[in-house]
């Protein structure tokens, strides 16, 4: 399936529209990563932990937006924004799009 943040593929054109589409994760983050992650964020650097979890957030949140087109009836996904968000220690990743099929 083509996921892409564009209003369209090129070569491809749209035949149908099938509507908007959201995929959500929300996962909670461990207390110990916090700790570190502070640690991280006083000396400087980067967060693996966080960074991981972001990953892990990202795909689940991609592949439920994949599933949900596949329901409409489509076989791509265009349009595709990315949200993050923070919540009392939760990490939330939101993907919405256009489910539409593709000639």
């Amino acid at each position: 399936m083509i996921v892409t943040t564009t209003p369209s593929v090129e070569g491809r054109s749209i035949l149908e529209y099938r509507g908007v589409v959201v995929g959500e994760a929300i996962l909670g983050a461990n207390v110990f990563r916090d700790i570190f992650a502070s640690i991280t964020d006083i000396v400087g650097g980067r967060s693996a932990a966080y960074e991981q979890e972001l990953g892990r957030a990202r795909e689940i949140a991609l592949r439920e937006l994949e599933e949900r087109a596949v329901a409409a009836g489509g076989n791509a996904v265009v349009g595709v924004d990315l949200d993050y968000e923070v919540i009392n220690n939760m990490l939330m990743v939101s993907a919405s799009g256009t489910a539409v099929v593709l000639a």
